[in-house]
This record gives structure tokens, C-alpha cells and sequence, in this order.
């Protein structure tokens, strides 16, 4: 698909439907890695993320988007776009960044976890040449998100880290434009390839599976510690930072885990990182659970604003006052949300025109 017809799809909102077909020998889809490491008879250490994959050679990491070729490691999605959207950024979501712009959102096959709850599956959960895919490279990215007046380029949908020399090159040529860069992630990246990559980003969200390492091993099939480092890290580097945990009915529900979460993000990032319960609904592998009952999410609103956080949202329950943005100081509405949509936006300056507090975000 060429960019022009790639930019006649654009033409409203909704998934873009790529055309082509995926063939992970394709060499204009095939980039060297940037982090790995080699080692004898021709394997490779993967230093990516956390799994620190040892490959063989022919054969590919977790992830499914990474291969060894002859001790060579390579990514095989450069460019490879399997979706493509215009967003609202609240639909990220974030809160405190750019409200009422859209993001141009990208991204590839592939994931460096498997949630046994994953609402995008179909993508996260594929090798590259079982998607069907188009050619966009970092330029067209950009220049797409232009054209389509966006002020970002979000990478999304599945794991941005496993696309991680796409994303960094998009956002390189995204800022030669002046478009921001949001990267929406399950925080499962080593510190290295992290600090290379949060200069170009100008959010990050991530998603805080849960607050235990069992429910990280036995849905996710990851850790919880390096999610833990990664949001320190965001943190200590000043790139805007939000939290979405995502709640399961009887899993990761408890109180005492949300108040020991909300502890921690007070504890360790401050209290004004907003974070995101939001609701599941029955999806991929576990299809045996209810919605999550809006009295739990209530529940854990309650126990977070109780813990001591200031900006605490409720998702996928539109409607009811929680995606609301309040001031901390003197309680008045200041962003007034239904869904996706920005009903009023009071802020003055990136503060609570009654009485002056500075409400931390990205505004302008």
C-alpha cells in the first residue's frame, strides 16, 4: 500500500484496514536491533526487556518480532503498521495531556507479555506474517499524523517495546515536525533502552496490571518488579507519567491490594500521578468473569483518594463523575469528560482559575 491510498483510508475516524500481506522475509521490514548482545555458536542475549531472551540462530524471541539470523538480531517490523488510528487521547487514556487533541496511533504484531485479558489479541498475540500489514515508515507516520492535524503520534494497541526502534525513530521524525510522542505500555523495558527512549516521548502511560507478582506470573506471564522500576524511572526522568490498572473481579480486586498500589505510587512517584481503574469486560482467554461491578471500582476510587492520591479516575464507566478532573486544593471541576469527549476545560494556564493551584500536566 503506497502512502497515498494508505491516507485516502483516513478518511473519519475507526480502525484503518491495511492492506498487503505480512512476510517477515520482507527486507524493507527488517532493521538490526538495537539492544542485544551475542553469544557463542551464533546465539544472541536479547536486552531489551525483562525476559532477556536467549535466541538461537533461525529463531525469534518472545516477542515474536525479533530474530536471529547467523548471530545477527533483528527487528522485523520496522515500518510494519497492522493498525492505524486517529484518537482522541483520552481514549489512551490521558488525562492530563493535550485534552481534546487526537493522537495519530501505530503499531505492529507482537507483545513481550500475554494477558490472559488482552482486548487487542488479534494483533499482540501474532507473529508479523500472520497480520496483514502495510508499508509506513517513521517519515509517513509523521507526516500522516500531520496531515491529519494530530498534535501526536501515540504507539499503541500492542506492545510499543517490542517495536522499539519504529517507535523511536517515529517520534525522532515526529519532532522534526513539532508533534508530540505518547508511548502507551505495559512498562516492561530495561533501564537502558528506556533512558535512550523517554528524550523523544512526551508521555508515557502504563498500564499497572495489577499490584502482586502472582497475578503478573500466572495471567500476564511477566514480573511485577520491573514494571515497578520502569514507573521510577519515567518518574525520575520528568516525562509525563499516568497509571491504568485494569480490574478483575476476584483477582486483583482486594482492598488491601489498591490500597497497597495507591501506597506505593504516593510513596514512590508522588501523589498527583493520576491513576485509571477501569472496568473489564469479558475478553481473549477469560471469558468466565463479569464486568467489574461499578461499586468495586467506587471501592477502589474510595481507598485511592483515601491512600492520598489527587487525581484518581474510574474508566469504561462513562457517565457516572469519575473521569472528572477536580482541583486538589479548593475541590472545583476544572475538566468536565463524558467518555472521550471534553465537555469543559476551565483550567487557566495549567491552573485552577479559583483559587490558583497549579494542576500538573501537559496543557499546552
Amino acid at each position: 500500500m503506497n502512502r497515498r491510498c494508505f491516507l485516502s483510508s483516513l478518511a473519519g475516524f475507526g480502525a484503518v484496514p491495511l492492506l498487503g500481506t505480512g512476510d517477515d522475509t520482507d527486507a524493507q521490514f527488517t532493521r538490526r536491533a538495537k539492544y542485544w548482545k551475542p553469544l557463542e555458536d551464533k546465539r544472541i542475549a536479547c536486552t531489551l526487556c525483562p525476559r532477556a531472551c536467549e535466541v538461537a540462530d533461525r529463531e525469534r524471541g518472545y516477542c515474536g518480532v525479533r530474530e536471529n539470523v547467523e548471530g545477527v538480531y533483528s527487528t522485523l517490523v520496522y515500518g510494519r503498521a497492522v493498525a492505524a488510528h486517529v484518537d482522541p487521547i483520552e481514549k489512551k487514556p490521558l488525562f492530563h495531556f493535550l485534552p481534546a487533541t487526537t493522537a495519530f496511533s501505530i503499531a505492529t504484531t507482537g507483545c513481550n507479555m500475554e494477558c490472559k485479558f488482552c482486548q487487542n489479541w488479534d494483533i499482540s498475540q501474532f507473529r508479523p506474517e500472520q497480520v496483514k500489514s502495510a508499508d509506513l515508515l517513521p517519515a509517513a507516520v509523521a507526516a500522516t499524523a500531520k496531515d491529519r492535524s494530530c498534535a501526536s503520534i501515540a504507539y499503541t494497541y500492542s506492545e510499543p517495546v517490542i517495536f522499539y526502534e519504529y517507535m523511536l525513530d517515529s517520534a525522532i521524525e515526529g519532532r522534526t515536525r513539532g508533534l508530540r510522542s505518547v508511548m502507551i505500555s505495559n512498562g516492561y523495558i530495561l533501564k537502558e533502552p528506556l533512558m535512550e527512549l523517554l528524550p523523544r516521548l512526551d508521555a508515557v502511560k502504563v498500564d499497572l496490571k495489577a499490584f502482586t507478582d502472582t497475578f503478573y506470573r500466572e495471567l500476564c506471564a511477566g514480573t511485577l518488579q520491573p514494571v515497578l522500576d520502569a514507573l521510577r524511572w519515567i518518574k525520575e526522568q520528568g516525562t509525563w507519567l499516568e497509571i491504568v490498572d485494569l480490574i478483575l473481579p476476584g483477582q486483583n480486586d482486594a482492598e488491601g491490594e489498591i490500597r497497597a498500589l495507591s501506597q506505593w505510587v504516593v510513596r514512590e512517584l508522588g501523589p498527583e500521578v493520576p491513576v485509571h481503574f477501569s472496568q473489564f469486560h469479558p475478553t481473549y482467554r477469560i471469558t468466565n468473569l463479569p464486568r467489574t461491578p461499578v461499586s468495586t471500582l467506587e471501592r477502589c476510587y474510595r481507598v485511592a483518594k483515601e491512600t492520598g492520591l489527587h487525581f484518581v479516575y474510574l474508566g469504561n464507566v462513562p457517565g457516572l463523575g469519575y473521569e472528572d478532573t477536580s482541583c486538589p486544593g479548593c475541590g472545583a471541576t476544572l475538566i468536565r469528560r463524558m467518555g472521550f469527549t471534553i465537555l469543559s476545560n476551565t483550567l487557566k494556564g495549567g491552573a485552577c482559575p479559583s483559587c490558583g493551584r497549579t494542576i500538573p500536566g501537559v496543557w499546552s
